[in-house]
């Protein structure tokens, strides 16, 4: 399979699903960390396992070498070998499955990859080069870390709580301005701690572009 360079961006939910990771070192666990964090059910098999994974109770480990048939009854599996031979068996059943595999920064044997991520809340911003360059998009989600603060999460909190509130009302969100709102100073004022201005401010830009 070649380099993805037409990948289809989507969000997938995991949350109650079975997932398995095959590998037991740094990479796994940073891959394990991203499923927890997204409320999935977490198996993992490998010979070694770091003692970091080991401390995450709700992940299930069997420590041996993965075998035909790991990958049943899985929603969505991920590869974290250094060995090229182990990723492409678990990608060779997981395609015969019709199951989700990426291979860690092994890009022949994905069906899927992982981009680099920003989360603030529920605003996630990602960052992929379709398996071409991982250290890159590292480097680039790092800028975007700094640039990206935690009063984005705030912004996204204010604007959905007044989107709910126009539906509530009876009202159609998609007939007001919400870029005007956005462009206006609501940011600099989350910044300084002030969310009442901030609403405000909403509510206003708002209500003129519904006139």
């Amino acid at each position: 399979m070649a380099v993805l360079e037409a990948a289809y961006p989507v969000n997938l939910l995991v949350g109650g699903r079975s997932c398995l990771v095959v590998g037991g070192g740094t990479v796994a666990a940073r891959k394990v960390e991203g499923l927890l964090a997204c409320d999935a059910q977490v198996h993992l098999v490998a010979p070694e396992v770091d003692d970091e994974i080991r401390g995450w109770p709700q992940v299930t480990v069997e420590q041996r070498s993965y075998r035909q048939g790991d990958v049943d009854g899985r929603w969505l599996v991920i590869s974290a070998t250094d060995s090229t031979e182990v990723n492409r068996a678990v990608y060779l059943d997981c395609e015969a499955a019709g199951i989700w595999v990426c291979g860690a920064d092994d890009p022949e044997n994905c069906s899927f990859t992982l981009p680099s991520i920003v989360r603030r809340g529920t605003l996630v911003v990602t960052v992929s080069t379709g398996g071409r360059s991982p250290a890159m998009a590292r480097w680039l989600r790092e800028r975007l870390e700094g640039e990206i603060g935690p009063e984005y999460e705030v912004l996204l909190d204010l604007v959905a709580d007044q989107r709910a509130a126009v539906k509530a009302g009876g009202h159609s969100p998609a007939q007001l301005d919400w870029q005007k709102a956005l462009d206006s100073d609501m940011l600099a004022l989350i910044r300084a701690g002030d969310l009442d201005s901030a609403r405000r401010r909403l509510k206003t830009c708002l209500s003129s572009s519904s006139d």
